[in-house]
């Protein structure tokens, strides 16, 4: 006697489509969280940017300050030919160069940001195709 290797019992078209559909609902489901945690991730590197800026800003003025009140009058006690205001002059560039430079760091750290360019957005995008009827 042979033996028969098909299974007697064939799935129907009905519970075949019914787990296709739930397997698209399914990937629907985790591609929104995917997207959910991307932009939370986007989030978190554009707040971290921005207290960088902020702490680029307190380093600027806080430097700015102290130079412009005690190295400007130690440059002129060493060199008395320069003037004062020529002392302030040179030791405002020197406290800006440290806090500009921060600031210009987070500002490249931002815009190296993309939020509308990510793989999770773009395949949303495709599967929402995918999914919906043609109009």
């Amino acid at each position: 006697m042979a033996t028969d290797m098909r299974s007697t019992i064939d799935p129907s078209m009905t519970s075949l489509l019914g787990g296709i559909l739930h397997d698209a609902q399914d990937l629907f489901r985790q591609q929104i969280a995917l997207f959910r945690r991307e932009i939370r991730d986007d989030l978190c590197k554009t707040r971290d940017a921005t207290i960088m800026i902020m702490a680029g800003i307190v380093v600027l003025a806080v430097g700015a300050v102290f130079f412009m009140t005690m190295l400007p009058l130690l440059l002129n006690w060493l060199v008395p030919s320069i003037p004062l205001w020529g002392c302030f002059g040179i030791v405002g560039l020197v406290g800006l160069v440290p806090g500009g430079l921060l600031i210009f760091l987070a500002v490249r750290r931002l815009q190296s940001i993309d939020p509308l360019h990510n793989p999770s957005v773009e395949a949303l995008k495709e599967n929402l195709k995918w999914t919906t009827p043609p109009t």
